[in-house]
């Protein structure tokens, strides 16, 4: 056996973190334990005293179904059924009681509290967070993704994790800060596995991201992500053939200006498109210069 004194400090305390982490919580006892004795113990406390004698055939077999008395002859308390799952709501209803809660909500407060609220979603049912718009909403420059990450869902705000900090640094290039302009997703939950959401969720999803680019009003909208460029321009193109090009989304009768560039993840994956990127935020920031939404 070996003895603590033939231990090194170092050698002595990952052994006692190796106890610690088994459950031990106790080295030595004031009294010898024969451990085998009450294992012995254990075992013959669990035997049967004496074997029962079997019972006829007869007396084991239950009474017919009709001469059972039921619950409320006895006058017995019947247990309460268990709570089933929430009826779907199917997706043409879903979408018009988005559409209902959206044009409703006369602030982006507002229509947080409804999206929270909102249940006609499956998406909702299996995310952590809502994510809605967090920053400037007075700055009048709005940065859309395309849908919430895993770190966004337990963060619950858009644009975290990894991503998100590669997202600061592309702001900062061009002289902006999260806090100085409104970020937002077109999806408000994250689908289960990162999958993408089906034309039904995003169906149902439109009236919300639509609602929050009507109240919050902004002159220029960066949309980051294939996702978020085929949601507002329409078109099954990549993002390589969508980014860089400035285009107008319609909201609410207005006329947006919007340019679709490389999400941070994608630039993490394929560090190569940096590059691209790098141009698109250029022709952000000149945009933004010309409507003198820059601070100099």
């Amino acid at each position: 056996m070996i003895s603590a004194n033939d231990l090194s400090p170092a050698e002595l305390a990952a052994l006692l973190h190796f106890h610690a982490d088994a459950g031990v919580e106790w080295l030595l006892e004031e009294e010898a334990v024969d451990r085998f004795a009450e294992f012995e113990a254990m075992k013959a406390a669990r035997r049967p005293v004496q074997a029962q004698p079997e019972r006829p055939i007869a007396e084991e077999r239950p009474f017919p179904a009709e001469r059972r008395a039921s619950p409320r002859a006895s006058g017995a308390a019947r247990p309460a059924p268990a709570p089933g799952p929430q009826p779907a709501i199917p997706d043409s209803e879903a979408v018009q009681q988005a559409r209902f809660v959206a044009e409703a909500a006369r602030s982006l407060g507002e229509l947080r509290t409804a999206i929270e609220a909102f249940n006609g979603c499956n998406l909702k049912h299996s995310a952590r967070s809502t994510i809605f718009a967090s920053g400037n909403a007075e700055s009048g420059i709005m940065v859309i993704g395309s849908a919430p990450s895993a770190e966004d869902d337990r963060e619950g705000t858009p644009f975290s994790g990894k991503s998100g900090q590669l997202f600061d640094k592309m702001l900062a290039a061009i002289g902006l800060d999260r806090s100085g302009v409104l970020l937002t997703q077109v999806i408000p939950w994250r689908p289960p596995g990162n999958r993408p959401a089906s034309p039904a969720e995003m169906d149902i999803c439109r009236p919300f991201i639509e609602r929050q680019i009507a109240l919050a009003e902004p002159q220029a909208i960066l949309l980051l992500g294939n996702f978020a460029a085929r949601f507002f321009f329409g078109d099954n193109d990549t993002i390589h053939g969508l980014r860089g090009r400035w285009r107008e989304i319609t909201i609410a009768n207005r006329a947006i200006p919007a340019i679709a560039s490389l999400h941070p993840q994608d630039l993490l994956t394929a560090p190569v498109n940096k590059r691209l990127a790098w141009n698109d935020l250029l022709a952000f920031q000149a945009k933004l210069n010309s409507l003198a939404l820059l601070r100099n």
